[in-house]
C-alpha cells in the first residue's frame, strides 16, 4: 500500500465524439458495469462518476455526456453537465479511435478543451483491435500532432484490455498527492433507482429508429423487495415524446416491450443479485426535451 505521501487520488473525466468508447472505458477501468453503452448518439445523460482503486491511488471517472451542439433544452442541460464536470476535474482524456480518421467533430472537441486550463489533458488511442498496427501508428502520429500539450499519449482497447493498466497507471501518476476520496467497497456514486432505470434505457435503445434514442426517458414509481420469494419488483415508466413513438416502443401485440423487458431484466438481476419482475408503462410526455417543467420531472 502507498504511503500517505505517495498516494494519489483525483478525478478524470474523458470526452469525444460519439461512440469512441468513453461509457465502454469507463466500465472496463471500474471493473463492473456503471455506465450504459449503446450505438446511438448521447446515450449517457449524467456525469456517473465510477471509482477505480488501485494499492497507490484512486481514479474517479466521471463518465460525462458527448460535447455536441445543442439543438434542444436537454441538449443545452448535457452540455452544461459537461463543462461544470470538465472545470473541476484534474485530468481530461480525449478519446479518439484508432480506426477513424481524426475530423471535424475531434477538433472542435479539442479546442473546447483550451477552456478548462487547470486540468492536464491526456490522449486515448480507443479501439486499437479494430486497426492494424501501421493504422495505429498513424492515428498515434495524428493525435500527436492536434495538440502540444498532450501529457501522454495511450493506444488501448476496452473489450480487449489491451494497455488498460498501463493507462490506469498513467492517469493515478497525473492525480495530486491525496488521501482516498472514497471507501475502498465504493465502485460508484449512482444510486440504485438511478442504475435501474438507465439499464431500461439502455435495453430501449436497442434496435429503435434514428429520431427516437433522444426522446426516451426512464423514471421508477417504486422497488419493492419481496423476501418472502427472494424477489425485487420494479415499477418503471417509459417517456417518448409523441404518440406514435409510444406505438413504436411497444411494437406490434406489445412484443417489442417485452423484448426490452426481458434485456433489462437479465442486467438488472446481475445488479440486485435476485430474480426481477419488471413492469414498465410506456407514457408520452408532449415535446419534453424542450419544456422546462417535464425536464423537471424527469430528472434533467
Amino acid at each position: 500500500m502507498a504511503t500517505d505521501e505517495t498516494y494519489r487520488a483525483g478525478f478524470v473525466s474523458f470526452v469525444g465524439r460519439p461512440n469512441v468508447g468513453k461509457s465502454t472505458l469507463t466500465n472496463a477501468l471500474v471493473g463492473e458495469k456503471v455506465a450504459i453503452t449503446s450505438s446511438k448518439p448521447q446515450t449517457t445523460r449524467r456525469a456517473i462518476r465510477g471509482i477505480v482503486h488501485k494499492k497507490d491511488g484512486q481514479l474517479v471517472v466521471v463518465d460525462t455526456p458527448g460535447m455536441h451542439r445543442p439543438r434542444t433544452l436537454l441538449g443545452e442541460r448535457l452540455n452544461s453537465i459537461v463543462q461544470n464536470t470538465l472545470a473541476d476535474v484534474d485530468v481530461v482524456g480525449l478519446c479518439i479511435p484508432a480506426n477513424e480518421k481524426i475530423g471535424p467533430g475531434d477538433r472542435f472537441i479539442s479546442e473546447q478543451m483550451d477552456a478548462f486550463p487547470r486540468a492536464k489533458k491526456v490522449a486515448i488511442v480507443t479501439k486499437i483491435d479494430a486497426a492494424s498496427r501501421p493504422a495505429v501508428a498513424e492515428q498515434l502520429l495524428a493525435i500527436s500532432e492536434l495538440r502540444d500539450d498532450w501529457q501522454v499519449i495511450i493506444p488501448i482497447s476496452s473489450t480487449s484490455h489491451i494497455q488498460l493498466d498501463t493507462l490506469t497507471t498513467q492517469l493515478i501518476a497525473l492525480m495530486p498527492v491525496s488521501q482516498p476520496l472514497y471507501p475502498a467497497d465504493v465502485t460508484t456514486e449512482e444510486g440504485l433507482e438511478s442504475r435501474i432505470s438507465e439499464l431500461i434505457r439502455e435495453a430501449a435503445l436497442e434496435g429503435v429508429q434514428d429520431e427516437l434514442p433522444h426522446s426516451i426517458a426512464v423514471t421508477i414509481d417504486d422497488i419493492v423487495e419481496r423476501d418472502d420469494k427472494d424477489l425485487v419488483e420494479i415499477y418503471a415508466n417509459l417517456f417518448v415524446e409523441r404518440d406514435s413513438q409510444k406505438g413504436i416502443i411497444i411494437g406490434h401485440g406489445g412484443e417489442r416491450l417485452q423484448d426490452v423487458g426481458a434485456r433489462a431484466r437479465v442486467e438488472i438481476e446481475k445488479l440486485v443479485g435476485k430474480q426481477v419482475f419488471l413492469s414498465m408503462r410506456v407514457k408520452v410526455a408532449k415535446e419534453w426535451q424542450r419544456n422546462a417543467k417535464q425536464l423537471g420531472r424527469l430528472g434533467f
